[in-house]
């Protein structure tokens, strides 16, 4: 039995050395697959890289937090075509990456405020009408969106001799570790286990000396900031943009993403975020029963694997590590 002995101890990512070997053969293969994979396998990974950072974002809402928000689309749809402006004024992509987590993040905190009066069904109610506030809003003003017309995007530059879409998977699956160590060091701080008191019990928290109004506002703050990046990054790779892509489905797909990946685990939002992408390719034949295994899912979920893929990789992990002495 492994005790933690240290804060130290706590905050460790790879408790064990085979735990660091396995993490580093997957990074290996994921630095390899441009050079043997094809191109849809190189088109499928960047897409799963860009998806799990806005998984990641909501699982630190929902998951970590307690706070139920069905308004993700409304902030993709913000980071993305403030992506775009920035981009078509010139800006770095660096910068304009920044930009639109930041812009998601302003309107994440003023989102936020009704969470401080409101919470589980009530606050899902008011998240859901900022996402199609934000869609009416991007619909109705050409200025802001191109109108029907949509916005044109300057794709990722081709670096170092790589052809563009491998720039681009290279380029994601950075961004995609830098938000995944950033999302573990934070649930392993203070401020990540704020979150976490917040959602076992608000008012035991409080009374325990968490400022509810500070740490729900920055909560909503950083899974928009999450959420920016996403859409940032969707806005760059496809290199066309319009309201229609941010509807209110999009923010269901996230939803899904978040609960059959596993709520409260990083992990969780990398599988769910690769469920989402890879089952609509499996069954491209037949796209209108793609709602019914996602929903069929989410329900076989939440009655025999509350976890989701995490919880079961999780076992699987522990029945081979005490394996043969079960």
């Amino acid at each position: 039995m492994n005790l933690v002995e240290s804060y130290k101890d706590d905050l460790k990512l790879i408790e064990k050395p085979w735990t660091g070997c396995w993490i580093a053969l997957t990074v290996i293969a994921l630095l390899l697959l441009p050079w043997f994979g094809n191109e849809h396998l190189i088109y499928m990974g960047t897409l799963i890289f860009i998806v799990s950072v806005g998984v990641m974002g909501q699982n630190i809402l929902i998951g970590y937090t307690g706070q139920i928000s069905l308004g993700q689309a409304g902030f993709l749809a913000l980071g993305a075509f403030t992506f775009g402006h920035l981009s078509q004024m010139g800006v770095p992509i660096g910068l304009a990456l920044l930009g639109a987590g930041c812009m998601a993040a302003f309107f994440g905190v003023l989102v936020g405020f009704p969470s401080l009066r409101l919470k589980g069904p009530y606050l899902a109610i008011v998240t859901l009408g900022f996402g199609i506030a934000v869609f009416q809003t991007f619909a109705s003003f050409e200025v802001l969106s191109g109108g029907r017309m949509g916005m044109v995007i300057p794709k990722f530059p081709a670096l170092f001799g790589l052809t563009r879409e491998a720039s681009m998977y290279y380029f994601s699956l950075f961004l995609g570790i830098a938000f995944t160590l950033a999302t573990y060091n934070l649930i392993s701080s203070y401020t990540g286990r704020a979150f976490v008191a917040i959602r076992d019990n608000d008012i035991a928290a409080e009374v325990l000396g968490v400022n509810l109004t500070n740490y729900k506002l920055m909560s909503f703050a950083i899974s928009s900031f999450y959420t920016g990046i996403h859409g940032a990054m969707f806005a760059m790779f496809m290199g066309f943009i319009d309201p229609q892509m941010f509807n209110f489905g999009e923010s269901l797909i996230i939803f899904v993403a978040v609960v059959i990946g596993g709520l409260a685990s990083v992990e969780g939002a990398i599988f769910g975020a690769a469920f989402v992408i890879l089952v609509p390719q499996v069954f491209s034949g037949y796209k209108e029963f793609v709602p019914v295994i996602f929903g069929v899912t989410v329900i076989f979920i939440m009655i025999y694997e509350p976890l989701g893929l995490a919880g079961r990789w999780f076992k699987m992990r522990l029945y081979y590590r005490n394996w043969p002495f079960r």
